[in-house]
């Protein structure tokens, strides 16, 4: 009779069941024996207690402020899971909560231990965790959440989300969530190339799976090259961050952005160039924020070793003059924003083969000529002049004065003023200092990373777009 009863039971009164007869040391049938006998007695105090739920239980994670932005970050197996703890870090730095799930396989390359450290609370990795699954943990992993990453995307983890898997946790999390995913995959060339890695990720992209990566480069396999690297954890945290502010305030949509970056090379001969130390690091920075604001983003960059920002349409050029072609074939813009440090000269005499030294021999004479003034063209333009023009002015002497003199002299609306002396770092760093110069006056900006130089110089813009 106990056992008609018990499968007449709900699930959830029947687990109930099973955890209090393993406290106790009885099986269900007797502890179903006990509890009726307690409520036989008459003061029925047993029956009246309540059954609570082990002292295991996993806690629920600490409060989050409102309006915080929440990822569940799942790890899968491969060598690139290393890069999940600098992602991590990066996800955080933007001020978003972070959780983490770790497949058995990526437990052979990273830690929970490493993770847990990270993202300050517990990290998961087992779908039958009794302690975990006692309030149905993984269908709470998949709706306490905003976005879910996936990070690195093994083949394995990309087939079964396709053909809707749930054998593990983090698949039975991407099977149970309403929240959306994005991926970046990452595995060898020939197994992202391959039919049924292309038929998985069709699948996925239909059923509305967003993608960042992966990336063309070495392998971690000697001798390996090709398309399968999973993206870098900036450019993954930047998409994401993109995501999460869909639907929110963005000040810039509808509104259309040309930004500059990075350095030119001008060539001396086929394998020589002049260039400078510009590493394209504000640059990129600027059109990654300008996007996230809802803005309609072109980036005409220099050669850099950057990620391409997300969410943005991005031109590459080596020389000034193509930049400058560049620039007006995007025009019309709103503003336009010219942070690259294009050369002021190129060779004249550029020459087709490599000039060989020979001995004796004298040295060759290279006969400089200006290059075309990029911002100074765009700035005083008659027609399809953005409504705000920016430069910047990279200066090791005198800073403000010769910031000032350049903002006379090119007819621009704002000059971004920076000291790039050596002792400085900023020239390739990630930190910057700026004076913002307008024709009202110097305004001095505090040292702070180069993403948040960004994001204070698009919310000016947006400000001032909004005034006019």
């Amino acid at each position: 009779m106990a056992s008609l009863t018990i499968r007449q039971l709900d699930e959830r009164l029947k687990k109930l069941l099973r955890l209090r007869a393993a406290r106790s040391g009885r099986s269900v049938e007797d502890e179903v024996r006990t509890i009726l006998r307690a409520a036989a007695d008459e003061d029925g105090g047993e029956a009246a207690e309540p059954i609570s739920p082990p002292a295991s239980k996993s806690p629920r994670r600490p409060a989050i402020a409102p309006g915080v932005k929440r990822v569940l970050l799942i790890v899968g197996g491969g060598i690139a899971a290393y890069k999940s703890l600098d992602l991590i870090r990066r996800l955080k730095e933007r001020g978003i909560a972070v959780r983490c799930i770790l497949t058995k396989a990526a437990e052979h390359f990273v830690t929970p231990l490493s993770a847990g450290a990270l993202v300050g609370e517990k990290v998961f990795t087992d779908l039958f965790d009794p302690a975990g699954e006692f309030d149905v943990g993984h269908i709470r992993l998949a709706r306490e959440t905003d976005l879910i990453v996936v990070a690195p995307a093994t083949a394995d983890l990309m087939a079964k989300m396709a053909g809707g898997h749930a054998n593990d946790l983090a698949t039975a999390v991407l099977l149970a969530t309403d929240a959306r995913i994005l991926l970046a995959p990452a595995m060898n060339p020939r197994m992202w190339s391959n039919k049924a890695t292309q038929r998985n990720l069709a699948q996925l992209v239909a059923d509305g799976v967003a993608l960042v990566g992966p990336n063309e480069g070495e392998m971690a396999e000697s001798g390996e090259r090709g398309t399968g690297r999973m993206a870098e954890p900036l450019e993954i945290a930047a998409a994401a961050e993109k995501l999460l502010s869909a639907g929110a305030e963005r000040p810039l949509a509808g509104k259309r952005l040309l930004v500059t970056s990075g350095p030119t090379h001008e060539p001396i001969d086929p394998v020589r160039y002049i260039a400078n130390r510009s590493s394209g690091k504000q640059g990129h920075a600027i059109a990654a924020a300008a996007a996230a604001a809802g803005a309609d983003v072109t980036l005409v960059s220099g050669p850099v070793n950057l990620p391409d920002p997300a969410g943005v349409t991005v031109i590459k050029v080596e020389t000034a003059r193509e930049m400058l072609q560049a620039v007006e074939r995007a025009l019309p813009v709103d503003v336009a924003i010219f942070a690259a440090a294009v050369a002021d000269w190129r060779v004249a005499n550029e020459g087709s083969q490599k000039i060989k030294k020979k001995a004796g021999q004298a040295t060759p004479d290279l006969t400089l000529t200006e290059n075309p003034d990029i911002l100074s063209t765009i700035a005083h333009r008659k027609s399809q002049r953005p409504r705000l023009v920016i430069g910047f002015a990279a200066e090791t002497e005198n800073v403000a004065a010769n910031a000032k003199d350049k903002l006379a002299r090119k007819g621009c609306d704002w000059i971004l003023a920076n000291d790039v002396s050596p002792q400085t770092g900023i020239m390739g760093g990630d930190s910057n200092t700026i004076q913002l110069v307008t024709a009202k006056g110097i305004e001095p900006w505090p040292p702070q990373t180069k993403q948040d130089v960004a994001a204070m110089l698009i919310a000016r813009i947006a400000a001032e777009i909004a005034r006019s």
